[in-house]
């Protein structure tokens, strides 16, 4: 089971190869993947997007189980944020792959690493 991090869905709508490759694999496994509610945040406030990227990340997003920041989320995710110094985002999606029991799915490894127990997987 997986948590994908705001970049590696990012990546996957540019078609990357190794993004492609990697989450394609999982659809055809059927395994679950998770995402936080924050990546769908990020996702769709970018300023530049387009009616086009809009429609293809709300198509996207259809496919995965979005977890809601719940309090049991927020209280990891501020014990991250204080103990390891993680920015806010990054450790509301690290408390969510932690709570779901999932490897995070990320292409920036150093924003996670320090967070003993958090499984990752850079594409």
């Amino acid at each position: 089971m997986y948590t994908l991090d705001t970049n590696t869905i990012i990546y996957y709508s540019k078609d990357d190869s190794n993004v492609e490759i990697f989450l394609e694999n999982i659809f055809s496994q059927n395994i679950p993947i998770y995402i936080s509610v924050i990546t769908e945040i990020e996702l769709l406030g970018f300023s530049n997007l387009t009616d086009q990227d809009i429609e293809w990340f709300e198509n996207f997003l259809k496919t995965l189980t979005i977890i809601p920041v719940e309090s049991r989320i927020a209280r990891i995710a501020g014990m991250l944020r204080r103990k390891y110094r993680v920015k806010t985002m990054d450790s509301v999606i690290a408390s969510t792959a932690l709570i779901t029991g999932t490897t995070l799915v990320t292409r920036n490894i150093n924003d996670f690493k320090k967070i003993p127990g958090l499984l990752l997987k850079k594409i």
